[in-house]
């Protein structure tokens, strides 16, 4: 197969085992920066042009888009469907993982796990919001948040009306959750892929951090997880329509609760803390799924 990956950084860790992995198994892949892609929309002819070049004869479309150009990349991953080209993940299901508010509203809708989670316009509407979710200390995010960047713990309502009025003066979107004190600045990163879940990591946040991300210093190991949160993680990649995501998990008094689904997840911290080649299995599971034009949710919802 030809395969291209959507990608601004060839020589992310992710990146180049998925290419190894790819032409271990006889297959070619060139990593196209996303942003130097352009979308050239026809009646009938959809193309994509890199470099000015028209592209042709790719088989499958690996999106690794960055969180700071999603709209930009999701265009250009459409393009890329319309013309066929099977995609690892849909442009609709990356979209709803990377809307914070959308994917925590599908996911209360099946039933799944969650932390209490308040959204309001109104800054005026702060103490509602801080009630709602059972009073400080509470989480604050960005709704376009990602790797722990915008998220703040508050633990005082005094401070977390602070921080929400400073965040809706400055017109950014936010969600304000329960903080899950039991947890102990630790998840559970689960790597689902077609439907199962091929490796799981505990993360544990740097000292003095609640926050539990490899980027913000966290460390990661090996861990058994439950059949509850086996099965958490794989409805919610089923629900958000991921064919490949990380489903990250806390430990609560009441049971897992979906922290984030990312559409995509890093693979160096969880192939380092399982030995799996967890590369090799996404290009397996590409090899068994893609067929021209064939797409589960067709541009819905």
């Amino acid at each position: 197969m030809k395969i291209a990956m959507l990608a601004r950084n060839p020589r992310l860790y992710s990146h180049k085992r998925l290419v190894e992995a790819a032409e271990l198994r006889g297959h070619s892949m060139d990593i196209l920066n996303t942003l130097r892609c352009t979308v050239n929309i026809a009646s009938h002819r959809p193309t994509v042009a890199y470099n000015g070049e028209t592209l042709a004869g790719y088989d499958v479309v690996i999106p690794r888009i960055g969180a700071s150009i999603t709209q930009y990349g999701l265009a250009v991953l459409r393009q890329f469907e319309m013309g066929g080209v099977w995609p690892l993940n849909e442009s609709v299901a990356i979209g709803r993982s990377r809307d914070k508010l959308r994917s925590m509203q599908i996911l209360a809708k099946h039933g799944l796990g969650l932390p209490l989670t308040a959204f309001a316009h109104d800054p005026k509407q702060s103490a509602e919001v801080i009630k709602a979710v059972g009073g400080a200390p509470v989480v604050i995010k960005l709704l376009e948040g990602t790797q722990g960047i915008g998220v703040v713990l508050a633990e005082t309502d005094k401070s977390a009306t602070s921080v929400i009025e400073a965040f809706r003066g400055a017109n950014v979107n936010i969600l304000v959750q329960e903080f899950i004190k039991e947890a102990g600045g630790s998840d559970i990163r689960c790597l689902v892929v077609g439907g199962k879940v091929v490796a799981s990591m505990k993360r544990q946040g740097a000292k003095g951090d609640f926050r539990s991300n490899l980027h913000r210093g966290g460390t990661a190991a090996l861990i058994k997880i439950t059949p509850e949160e086996r099965s958490t993680a794989v409805r919610a990649a089923k629900h958000m329509g991921l064919n490949v995501c990380g489903v990250d998990l806390l430990r609560s008094n009441h049971g897992p609760v979906i922290m984030e689904v990312n559409s995509s997840p890093g693979l160096e911290g969880i192939e380092a803390a399982t030995g799996k080649d967890i590369a090799g299995q996404i290009i397996e599971f590409i090899e068994a799924n893609a067929v021209a034009g064939k797409t589960k949710t067709k541009g819905k919802g």
